[in-house]
């Protein structure tokens, strides 16, 4: 049931801006890096160069771009998106995305729109790797699974 064909928040607080960890100095130019105590986050220059860790807020955040074609509101208020599950990828340096979604019916027209963009936006994230999406109907989609934003938005009270 996995489409291989075509997940809010923010970032991890980072303690010195990223150019300052990748060895410029404010004026511009190139310092050593600082000491620091020995297995401190953001020393070793590969660590400087690596994208901040993703979290599931952030993935979440990133899908409210993915707006259902009929009801005019995002995928993530409306409660379409189950399970957002983040694994690192040793061997790509990279995380890999898997997202649980349903739609608003079974026979939603919009099904593969909101599949296709989803993967769009999750693709586009710096240090993402693979993305895996699967359309589950189980648990049914009810009005009662949207956020008060989206009721807000179509007017349901």
């Amino acid at each position: 049931m996995s489409d291989t064909s075509d997940p809010r928040g923010e970032f991890p607080h980072e303690e010195q801006p990223a150019a300052e960890q990748a060895g410029a100095s404010p004026s511009g130019g190139t310092a050593p890096a600082a000491p620091g105590p020995a297995g401190a986050e953001g020393n070793a220059p590969e660590e400087a160069a690596a994208a901040p860790a993703l979290t599931e807020d952030h993935v979440r955040e990133q899908l409210k771009q993915v707006i259902d074609p009929e009801l005019f509101v995002n995928i993530v208020d409306l409660g379409l998106v189950y399970v957002v599950d983040l694994q690192p990828n040793d061997q790509t340096g990279k995380t890999d995305i898997h997202v649980e979604m349903t739609l608003t019916s079974p026979m939603c027209p919009a099904g593969p729109q909101l599949v296709g963009s989803s993967r769009q936006v999750l693709e586009s994230i710096p240090g993402v790797g693979e993305v895996d999406i699967k359309v589950v109907m189980d648990p049914p989609w009810t009005q009662d699974m949207m956020t008060e934003d989206a009721r807000d938005q179509l007017n349901i009270f």
